[in-house]
């Protein structure tokens, strides 16, 4: 490999070799930053000889830190394995794994991922006989978790008059001994959430100081990947691992800052500078990604921002094309627009389909955009749908990975007690969990004495589940992950439930859990995996976040995806849909002036996602929950500097493509090889009559004859009043049965 310094610019090379002190890289999109932290960290290995066991780096997605670890790995060699390189959540629950009898825990306590956080809750609203209505656990969870990313225990809440007079005055003054209900149960349950994983190591290093100082010893340099998307108590632990030697090196870019509903807290990297009165500022300015018009149309939106740490991103590449405007009448058209853009973008250009992306603000945006994919045969994935971990068969089977090797995990025993299906109830299970309850045992105690404590027919089946699970723990002791997990999937009666389930979406489900078990089997033939148990693997898909879960068999797509999902990533061809007040900006974050500032940060986010060419979108009119609405132009369309947009003329402005002949032409050239059961485009467009010329549509009524320019003769079936607007339902001889609105239809009304 050449002299990875050589390969900087000047303000990253300066990143790079200024290692010692306190320092922010704010980082321009497209900049390079990922290179430099982690050139960074291989020049701390490789010219200060700094031991990576002294190195912490800290990510938010395991993608990253394998991506930035293959990195290192080329430069220094195998010694970057032993850096201490991860997500927040998978590097804290390392320590804690060490740590955690100091807290009360166990050292094998189990992580509950969101589903199972939410179902205690519910179990927990429950017993306390509150109104289930009332006290969702969604709502209840996201309270408890903004609580703790703030580092406020149950007790501090409870004692805060603020807050709970907030839960009062929106009609769930138990929200306080709900979160103290909830806490306990994790904690006998041996168990801690995504949210515990942070608060409990700060809550470590506060109580243990000892602990604290030894982890300040061990952990010379701490970096740290998007810093803008911390929250509060992630800025306090790292703040309190580099207190002694200040050693730590933020890299972030305010400006993508777009996580506040998450719980990032935007003020961490705007304020950083007044926690170190020494902290050296680097700006990464130069954008290696976008051409020069993308640049600076993304430049004239963030401008519009007041909290930001100021700079100036700028480009060396070429001038490009300008920002193309794509205007619909309706959601149903911007779809259908954008599907021919991108066929015709690809058939010019010799793009792949992967080299297309459609970002949106909601995910209900995606149907339109679908069903035009689709009826036009373009090949796509949807990104951010349901995850392969969360798949029911898939969690039920991971349930009984859980409590064979944690039987205090009570989230895990509700989901399999009777899983299969072995005649053990609810009330049964009630009784099982008040029993441990009153005795203050555990339920494993309860179950493993059912005899004792519920008697009669109900404790046969509950033996027989004991057996089961003492026979599971010899074989997790006794065999690697693998071996283990085909055991208990097959031994359990899931295998065979499913396998038994001959339709359709029980085939898939026996497909799925198949491919859990080929998962655990590269994960234990993997030669960098030391541990090769089953609970090491749990601990490893416990940790993964929703974007690591990508997988696909046909990488040659279009992706569909949100605005958050596609951060960190870039297209050639990027399209911006639904650019609409309240919608894009959401209503939702209207009401002061940082929600709107975030909001623009969104769509720079989204704007720089592109390398190549940017298309935005929208539509006149959308269904929204239900209802015809007539939608205004984004606000952000503004925010754009004219020079760098035009408006799309490409597809004869907003009528439908399927009427358009050079679309059709290149469609059918394009597309002879591709089987279709449906046809997709008509091959000759209508040509209007000589005399063709638009009438007054005010005295249009139903049963009148007309002539549309593209779809030709039609009768008037139906007439609405839409606010300010009229739209007129027609049935045409050759294009079937449209909606259009009188103020942009062009018809001619036929008397005779």
């Amino acid at each position: 490999m050449e002299n990875y310094l050589t390969t900087l610019n000047e303000p990253q090379l300066e990143a790079v070799i200024n290692t010692d002190g306190p320092c922010m890289l704010i980082a321009g999109a497209g900049s390079g930053k990922t290179r430099v932290l982690t050139y960074r960290i291989a020049h701390l290995i490789k010219e200060h000889n700094i031991d990576p066991f002294h190195i912490m780096a800290l990510t938010f997605t395991n993608k990253a830190a394998k991506e930035m670890r293959d990195r290192i790995e080329k430069v220094v060699g195998g010694d970057a394995r032993n850096l201490w390189m991860g997500t927040f959540h998978s590097v804290f629950a390392r320590i804690l794994r060490a740590e955690a009898h100091l807290l009360g825990y166990p050292n094998n306590f189990t992580i509950y991922d969101t589903d199972d956080s939410k179902s205690l809750i519910k179990s927990v609203v429950k017993e306390m006989g509150l109104d289930e209505a009332q006290y969702k656990p969604n709502t209840i969870y996201n309270r408890i978790s903004a609580a703790k990313n703030r580092l406020i225990s149950w007790q501090e809440y409870l004692g805060n008059p603020m807050l709970v007079g907030d839960d009062a005055a929106n009609m769930r003054p138990e929200i306080g001994n709900i979160y103290k209900n909830y806490t306990l149960r994790c904690f006998k349950s041996g168990a801690m959430d995504f949210d515990d994983l942070l608060f409990n190591t700060d809550k470590l290093f506060k109580e243990h100081l000892a602990v604290l100082n030894k982890y300040q010893q061990r952990i010379q340099y701490v970096l740290v990947d998007e810093f803008q998307d911390t929250n509060l108590c992630q800025y306090f632990i790292i703040r309190k691992l580099a207190a002694v030697r200040q050693n730590i090196c933020v890299v972030g870019d305010d400006a993508q800052s777009i996580y506040a509903f998450r719980g990032a807290d935007i003020s961490n990297i705007l304020n950083f500078e007044k926690d170190y009165a020494d902290l050296r500022i680097i700006k990464l300015e130069q954008n290696y990604r976008s051409t020069q018009t993308i640049v600076e149309a993304a430049n004239s939106v963030i401008a519009k921002n007041k909290a930001q740490l100021p700079k100036k991103v700028w480009t060396q590449n070429e001038e490009g094309n300008l920002v193309e405007l794509i205007k619909a009448v309706s959601d149903n058209e911007e779809g259908k627009l954008v599907a021919s853009s991108i066929f015709e973008e690809k058939m010019q250009h010799q793009y792949k389909f992967s080299d297309f992306v459609v970002l949106y603000r909601t995910n209900s945006q995606s149907r339109s955009i679908e069903e035009a994919l689709r009826r036009t045969n373009i090949k796509y994935k949807v990104v951010g749908g349901l995850s392969f971990y969360q798949r029911k068969e898939i969690k039920d089977l991971l349930a009984y990975f859980r409590f064979t090797i944690n039987q205090q995990d009570e989230a895990s025993f509700r989901r399999i007690i009777n899983l299969p299906k072995r005649g053990i109830g609810d009330t049964t299970i009630d009784k099982i969990i008040i029993a441990a309850n009153d005795h203050a045992i555990s339920i494993w105690e309860v179950v493993q004495n059912a005899q004792s404590f519920l008697g009669g027919r109900a404790a046969a089946p509950i033996d027989e589940f004991v057996t089961k699970i003492k026979r599971f723990a010899i074989e997790v002791q006794n065999k690697d992950a693998y071996e283990a997990a085909a055991e208990i999937a097959k031994s359990s009666g899931l295998l065979k439930e499913l396998y038994e389930d001959k339709t359709a979406e029980g085939l898939s489900r026996y497909e799925n859990v198949q491919e859990l078990l080929n998962a655990i089997k590269e994960y234990v033939e993997d030669p960098e995996k030391e541990d090769k148990s089953l609970g090491a693997f749990l601990q490893e898909v416990s940790l993964i976040t929703g974007q690591d879960d990508n997988k696909d068999n046909d990488p040659d797509k279009v992706t569909l995806m949100t605005i958050h999902m596609a951060k960190g990533l870039e297209f050639k061809n990027v399209y911006i849909v639904g650019m609409e007040e309240d919608l894009f900006p959401s209503q939702m974050m209207l009401s002061s002036r940082a929600e709107l500032e975030e909001e623009r940060r969104l769509f720079y986010v989204a704007i720089t996602r592109a390398q190549k060419k940017l298309f935005l979108s929208y539509a006149l009119t959308r269904y929204r929950f239900g209802r015809l609405k007539h939608c205004e132009p984004s606000r952000f369309l503004d925010d754009i500097n004219k020079r760098y947009i035009k408006t799309s003329t490409k597809f004869g402005g907003i009528d439908s493509v399927a009427s358009n002949p050079h679309f059709a032409k290149s469609f059918v050239s394009g597309m002879k090889r591709t089987v279709s059961s449906q046809p997709v485009v008509k091959p000759t467009a209508y040509k209007p009559s000589a005399d063709f010329l638009p009438s007054d549509t005010r005295g249009l009524a139903a049963g009148m004859k007309v002539e549309h320019p593209k779809f030709g003769f039609g009768t008037v079936i139906q007439l609405e009043e839409v606010g300010a607007e009229r739209k007129a339902k027609i049935q045409f001889a050759d294009f079937g049965e449209k909606t259009l609105l009188l103020s942009f239809a062009k018809l001619k009304i036929h008397t005779n």
